[in-house]
């Protein structure tokens, strides 16, 4: 291994004294991969195996908590107890190599897709027309009542208890990107008038759900991350200073890390009070050592992934790259960078050894790669 490159694999440990290797993360990546049905697929498993192979923790595919609640076609599931055998061997082949295999835990919300839910049905905070998931067209979705929310809520209770019984090593909670939790938080897709307009109660009710889930069928090694985007286009939308707040409230919980979902690691806050200001730097600060904060974002080179450590996030989270080369994070530590591949080659032998849809995604566009040309 090349010095440069060490800090990169220092061990960390959590505050529940879960040791991690190293400080890669295997980001969570829609794959569209799953059976119909929603159970484990056995394209996945050599796929997710090789991806989880030499980073500290993977995360899974976002995995839906409830049928209402899906976004893409072949997304895993973990709504039912049918899922947990698939689950189970998902689990296997993440850890067989010694990283910690987390299940990020999802709905949709809005965003989930009607053909894929019972009956078309589509609901979330609000009631709105919106496009998601490769859609050349509207969908409608409706507003839910009081009782859905708390049976949602409890629904990432219940996906946190499968997620223990099929061997994971914790969960991620879904607060980004647009779905459920983050439309609760989201003013663009929150108008409720009732209690749930508070824009931290839904959120903070699944991270309770969750933790008590843990006590009651878990041990203190079960991991609970959450994550989280900073930053979202909408006037009214989340602008970082309601992400300040959610963060002062989510570092008082017993978490173990936060996620924040980005684009670039070193992006800048695009408008309010902290225009300009480095997002990760402040994202970082508002965490205060608390727990670990992982940064993401256009990490493909051996050097951006030290840049991106050196920015102070205690883990970065790798995922375009893992998708391009399985073996980035073994390359780094044999001093082999200069034998990564770093760009997207749709010509490729052996597609990158990925599964068919992600293959296919990847040929259509839906991942922004590298190309050859870009000299990466």
């Amino acid at each position: 291994m090349n010095t440069q490159y060490k800090d990169l694999f220092q061990p960390l440990t959590l505050s529940n004294g879960v040791e991690l290797r190293n400080r890669f993360v295997l980001a969570p990546l829609t794959h569209t991969s799953s059976n119909e049905d929603g159970t484990i697929a056995d394209r996945e498993i050599p796929y997710m195996e090789s991806r989880s192979k030499d980073v500290g923790m993977a995360l899974t595919a976002a995995s839906h908590i409830l049928d209402i609640g899906q976004a893409f076609p072949g997304q895993p599931s973990i709504a039912h107890d049918s899922d947990i055998e698939g689950l189970t061997r998902l689990a296997s082949a993440m850890k067989k190599n010694g990283a910690k295999a987390i299940v990020q835990i999802h709905h949709g919300g809005v965003q989930a897709l009607p053909e894929y839910t019972p009956n078309g049905d589509v609901a979330g905070p609000s009631a709105m027309e919106l496009k998601s998931f490769g859609q050349d067209h509207t969908h409608s979705a409706r507003e839910m009542t009081e009782d859905e929310i708390d049976e949602t809520i409890k629904a990432f209770g219940e996906a946190t208890r499968r997620a223990i019984e099929a061997g994971f090593d914790g969960v991620e909670i879904h607060g980004a990107n647009g779905y459920i939790i983050h439309q609760f938080v989201s003013p663009h897709f929150n108008k409720r008038t009732d209690q749930w307009k508070d824009p931290f109660l839904f959120a903070l009710k699944v991270v309770d759900e969750v933790v008590k889930t843990v006590q009651e069928h878990g041990n203190d090694d079960f991991i609970i991350g959450y994550r989280f985007s900073p930053e979202e286009a909408f006037n009214p939308g989340i602008k970082m200073e309601l992400t300040e707040e959610l963060i002062k409230r989510l570092i008082e919980k017993p978490l173990h890390y936060l996620h924040a979902s980005l684009m670039h690691i070193h992006g800048d806050v695009h408008e309010g009070k902290y225009a300009g200001e480095n997002r990760i730097q402040l994202l970082h600060q508002w965490v205060d050592g608390r727990m670990p904060l992982i940064g993401i974002g256009s990490i493909f080179t051996a050097d951006d992934a030290i840049a991106a450590l050196n920015t102070g996030v205690e883990l970065i989270a790798v995922g375009r790259e893992l998708l391009l080369d399985h073996a980035f994070v073994g390359k780094i530590k044999e001093g082999k960078e200069d034998e990564i591949i770093s760009y997207f080659d749709p010509e490729d032998p052996n597609k990158h050894e990925l599964p068919e849809p992600l293959w296919q995604q990847f040929k259509a566009g839906f991942y922004p790669l590298p190309s050859k040309e870009d000299d990466k």
